[in-house]
């Protein structure tokens, strides 16, 4: 719960992650008929940049035909732009999930509810990246 003017509003929360980016993320019924997306206290539109970014985030409401229904808000840390957009995306699957648990089929076939785990492979000594040996000479 959150206060708001003296007022607690009612939300649903999810932790989202990809990558190396955590996002805790709120979803709050709509005040108005279209729900807004808030990422660090920014717009969404303007925190990504990028259209295709805000579609991604976007996909779970999407998937189970409840845009503009809530407000999400969204805290994200670590990662770049495009793993903290899979984070929030994460996150709004897992919310809704708590919403109504009636939703886990469509989010489950769509993929939303499955943690992409793959980070960066560390780099090994010897070598001059994770995996990359340096180039072979006889002599």
């Amino acid at each position: 719960m959150v206060e708001q003017s003296g007022e607690q509003r009612q939300y649903f929360y999810g932790l989202g992650r990809r990558k190396s980016a955590v996002a805790r993320v709120r979803l709050y019924a709509a005040q108005e008929e279209q729900g807004s997306v808030v990422i660090n206290g920014r717009p969404a539109r303007e925190y990504l940049g990028r259209d295709s970014l805000m579609q991604h985030v976007l996909q779970p409401l999407r998937q189970v035909e409840l845009e503009g229904r809530f407000d999400v808000v969204a805290k994200v840390l670590g990662g770049g732009i495009s793993g903290q957009a899979g984070a929030v995306r994460h996150g709004i699957a897992r919310a809704l999930l708590v919403a109504d648990p009636e939703h886990r089929r469509p989010l489950r076939q769509a993929g939303l509810l499955t943690r992409d785990s793959r980070v960066k492979e560390r780099k090994k000594y010897g070598l001059k990246r994770a995996r990359k040996a340096p180039q072979y000479t006889k002599r």
